[in-house]
Order: C-alpha cells, then structure tokens, then sequence
C-alpha cells in the first residue's frame, strides 16, 4: 500500500475500530442499583481490578469529553486527519503546545489517592485507565495499564524513535520564539481564558493565523514532521496484544470498579462485556449514564472524590 508522508497506511476500519470514534447518545435519567453499603461489601473482597476514565481527574482541573448524555462536547482530532497532511500535524501541534502547559501542571487529586491507597492496602490489584495524564502514577499507583497511551512520550511515526514530551516541548519552544505571547496577546483580544479550554488529551481550541504560525515537531532521527503523541487517536486501534492482557486480568479479578468513564468508546466496554460474561462483578461509579449500566451488578450515581473517600473511610487499613 502506498505511504503517505512517510507515515504507514491507516489499516481499513473495521467495525471494531468505527465504534471508537463513534459518539453515542445515553439516557438523561439514572437510577442506583444497590447502595453505598454493597460497594463497600464489595470492594472490602480484594482482587478488585479499577478500570479508570476522563472523569476520575476532572477534579485536578482536566475536563472530559462528554456531556451527561455521553455526546461529545468537542471532536477530536482523529488518526486519519492527523496522518493526512503536514497541516493537520502542524494544527494538532501549535493547539497541544500551549493546551500540554496546562496538562502538565495537573496534580493527582483525592479520587487518584483514595485508588492508590486501596492498591496499597491490598484491595485494587491492576489499574486500567483510559486517561492519558499520567495521574494514577503520579499519586503513587503501580501496575496502572494505559490504554490509551501517554502524553509523557511522542513517537514519529515514520521511523518509530521515541522522545520524551518534555523534550520535544522545549523543542517547540525554540523552534516557535514569542509564540505564547501572541497567543495571550489573541486571548486577551477576545476575552478568552484558554485554561478553562483544555481537552483531555492537552488539547485546546486556537485561532486559525497562530496555527499557521506554528513550527511543528520533526524527528531528531529521519528529520519528518511525522511525529506523534504516543496516545491512541479516535480512529486508531488499541493494540492487541494491550487488549488481551487485559481480557486476562478482568477474567481473574474478584471485581472490576469502573469509576469516571462514560464507557462510550468499546475500548472500555468490552471489558465490562467481559466481566459480565465471565460472571465477575461490575461496579460503576459516575454522575451520569454509562453504556455499561446494563451489565452492572452495582451502579452508583455519584461524584467520585467524595464517595471513594467514604469508601477509604469504611475499609479496614
């Protein structure tokens, strides 16, 4: 198959991968199933398996993608559109510079901790997230599986070298001199505050001439503007050695804890999908409707910091 840019052909789509970037619309209207007291009972078995989403760290400031219905507030830019052209990398790039700052800055906050207490304590095993943040590690977590990837690495898609986000930063930023002062020079203009606009994957909305101002990234090692966040685009596949490994740990849990994910996306889906069928638990916590709700065995509407705190306080440490 041809390449374009240097960049490997994006595989046809199966059904499989269309579902993930594929927003779907849940109901408005939420009911439990069980009670604050059966979450307990549950957790307090061990061998819990947490399968983390965007609304665990809403409350370290990074926003999610979903409105209560589980539509998307903001669409993405998707593998295909990234692969595409020099100009949807440059766009992607001159947006993530300035949206990473804010990211970056983020802190672990109470929902992160309670988790990483209970894995401590004996009572989470693995973690599997969807966020791309790092802030399960951050609060001291071990054994967090990212399905999604990380924003803390960027790999070129041309020749595979990976480079750290850190670096590649400070690269822009010298490649790109007096960028962020036009850019709060612009937000001023319009009354924006560009911190309230960034997306779960450090993203962030900019105005059409910075963009064209921006000097996007290039390998250090085969010199292409082909480089890439290390994070699963919508469009893209989680890979399938990642996803079985985690089929594994879900059929051996005593419990999956599903806490912050609107489970939209069948990257996170299937694995309630799974548990259901093998017969393990399925505890959800999170304010609004999820795909998943009909496989529970537990469903509790809730805002998370506040109940897992309840949950660390009615555990014995």
């Amino acid at each position: 198959m041809h390449q374009l840019n240097g960049i490997p052909p994006q595989p046809t789509l199966t059904a499989a991968t269309t579902r993930l970037s594929t927003s779907r619309t849940l109901p408005l209207e939420t009911h439990d199933l069980g009670t604050f007291d059966d979450l307990v009972d549950l957790v307090s078995g061990g061998g819990v398996v947490v399968l983390s989403g965007a609304g665990l760290s809403t409350e370290s400031g990074i926003p999610d993608y979903r409105g209560p219905d589980g539509t998307r507030r903001v669409e993405p830019m998707t593998y295909g559109e990234f692969a595409g052209s020099p100009e949807a990398r440059r766009r992607y790039w001159a947006r993530s510079y300035i949206g990473w700052q804010r990211f970056n800055a983020a802190e672990p906050n109470e929902g992160h901790r309670v988790v990483t207490d209970l894995q401590a304590a004996g009572y989470v095993g693995p973690i599997i997230t969807q966020n791309v943040d790092g802030l399960h590690q951050a609060s001291g977590a071990t054994d967090v599986i990212e399905l999604h990837g990380s924003l803390d690495r960027a790999v070129c898609l041309t020749c595979g070298e990976y480079t750290s986000r850190i670096g590649l930063h400070q690269r822009m930023t010298e490649a790109n001199p007096g960028f962020m002062e036009r850019f709060a020079e612009a937000a001023r203009t319009v009354g924006s505050q560009w911190g309230e606009q960034v997306r779960p994957d450090g993203d962030i909305v900019l105005a059409d001439a910075l963009v064209d101002s921006f000097h996007a990234p290039r390998c250090l090692v085969c010199g292409n503007d082909t480089v890439k966040p290390d994070v699963v685009f919508f469009g893209e596949s989680v890979p399938k050695a990642l996803v079985e490994q985690c089929f594994s740990i879900v059929e051996g849990a005593g419990a999956v804890l599903v806490l912050g994910s609107s489970l939209s996306v069948m990257s996170g889906y299937r694995f309630v999908r799974r548990a259901h069928q093998r017969g393990v638990p399925v505890a959800i916590v999170t304010r609004s409707a999820t795909r998943g709700d009909a496989q529970a065995t537990l469903r509790l509407h809730a805002p998370l910091g506040p109940t897992l705190e309840d949950l660390r306080c009615s555990l014995t440490f």
